[in-house]
């Protein structure tokens, strides 16, 4: 639920709506296809992430791209560079984005006042965030627990709602996805700014596959084989990407209204529930961007404690954990009164540094996840609740885990 929490969040809303509004419908499509190939990353770095994963104090367990890098490539500096790029994206870039897109789906109503209602909400956001995590790690889970399945079921709810009050324009609507997608002159017509790229961006920030965020959450959960934890993961991004990123465009894109550069973000995204559902529209944007934008900010300080754990060689104290909340208040306060460029362009920077490192990793030492999912199929067709043991599976990689299952080596 936490690495779900952390990908299902304001890209769900306001990152498709930017996407279609600045490349147009068939950005959607590109969407889709990152869905599909961030399926299979996200199993291999969680998958990764388990199999690498370190014991802490009280039995427990965490890790994350950094172990997975330092323990099979042998390179402590890239791990650390990794840790570091990750802080910066999340507690930086993500979580600064995604205070900016609250408190700009408050723009639609009459008493946002430019220039000081962004800093009143951000101010309300960044207290409520210090209050949520001075609960530590226990509180974190309690919170995108409950929250995360709610929020997704009801907007989902909405978007079925949505299409079946829009049906007659259905046909046409998927029509004009298609065709944008494999516009020549949109493609070709200056790539960075294309409806390919603006969706492949926009698809890789809401689901975050391949970036190496979810892993430091799937490394904390306790299973009985890495396999199924990279299962879950896949799950995730088929819940963000192929059920809320979708009820988004679909919902905007059979409203009928045009999506235009000039309303990207949650002003279109509102336009078009207005349009369907009158006034309310509005109102339950708004109060889907608090839970969304909310669950995320948890749900990425969870990656940046546990990056910091990597640094520091262990959990931070509780000096140090102060500071660090701290300055993330701080950080998600700022980030209310940025402009929306800026604010784009920081996670767009930012998470690009994560992809380059995490991704030729992953495809480098990828084979020990296989090896575990070729593990955890033959133990299935032997009608066996499969259990790891990383000898048996031919997995020479140091781990505090793995080593004292029940599982005997495979004749």
């Amino acid at each position: 639920m936490i690495s779900t929490a952390s990908r299902v969040g304001t890209g769900n809303i306001i990152g498709v709506s930017v996407a279609i509004c600045a490349g147009g419908p068939g950005a959607a499509f590109w969407m889709w296809l990152t869905a599909l190939i961030g399926g299979a990353s996200a199993f291999i770095e969680s998958t990764l992430a388990q199999i690498c994963k370190r014991r802490d104090a009280n039995g427990g367990s965490y890790g994350g791209p950094s172990f997975y890098i330092e323990s099979v490539c042998r390179s402590k500096v890239l791990a650390v560079i990794f840790a570091i790029a990750l802080i910066f994206t999340y507690g930086v870039g993500y979580n600064m984005l995604a205070s900016f897109n609250l408190q700009s789906s408050f723009e639609a109503f009459d008493f946002y006042r430019s220039g000081i209602s962004c800093w009143i909400i951000g101010g309300l956001t960044a207290a409520a965030f210090l209050f949520a995590i001075s609960g530590g790690a226990g509180r974190l889970v309690r919170i995108t627990g409950s929250l995360v399945p709610v929020m997704g079921i009801v907007y989902i709810l909405l978007a079925v709602t949505a299409l079946a009050i829009n049906f007659e324009k259905l046909p046409g609507m998927f029509a004009e996805i298609f065709r944008s997608a494999f516009d020549f002159r949109a493609i070709c017509g200056g790539f960075a700014g294309s409806v390919v790229m603006l969706g492949l961006k926009r698809g890789l920030y809401s689901n975050e596959a391949g970036i190496g965020s979810a892993p430091n959450a799937a490394a904390s959960a306790d299973v009985s084989h890495p396999v199924k934890q990279g299962l879950v993961q896949m799950l995730s991004v088929f819940i963000d990407t192929n059920l809320l990123c979708t009820a988004t465009a679909l919902m905007c894109l059979s409203s009928g209204i045009t999506p235009e550069a000039s309303i990207q973000g949650a002003p279109y995204v509102q336009a078009a529930l207005g349009a369907t559902f009158g006034s309310c529209g509005p109102y339950f944007i708004a109060a889907a961007m608090m839970l969304f934008a909310f669950t995320t900010l948890l749900g990425n300080f969870y990656y940046v404690e546990n990056c910091f754990a990597y640094i520091f060689g262990r959990r931070p104290g509780k000096k140090s954990l102060i500071l660090i909340r701290l300055g993330g208040t701080i950080l998600i306060f700022a980030g209310a009164g940025l402009e929306l460029e800026l604010a784009w362009g920081i996670a767009d920077i930012s998470q690009c540094i994560l992809a380059f490192i995490n991704i030729p990793v992953c495809i480098f030492i990828g084979g020990a996840a296989y090896k575990a999912l070729n593990d955890y199929r033959e133990q299935r067709k032997r009608g066996l609740d499969p259990e790891f043991n990383a000898q048996a599976a031919g997995i020479d990689i140091p781990t505090d885990f793995w080593q004292d299952s029940t599982i005997l080596k495979k004749e």
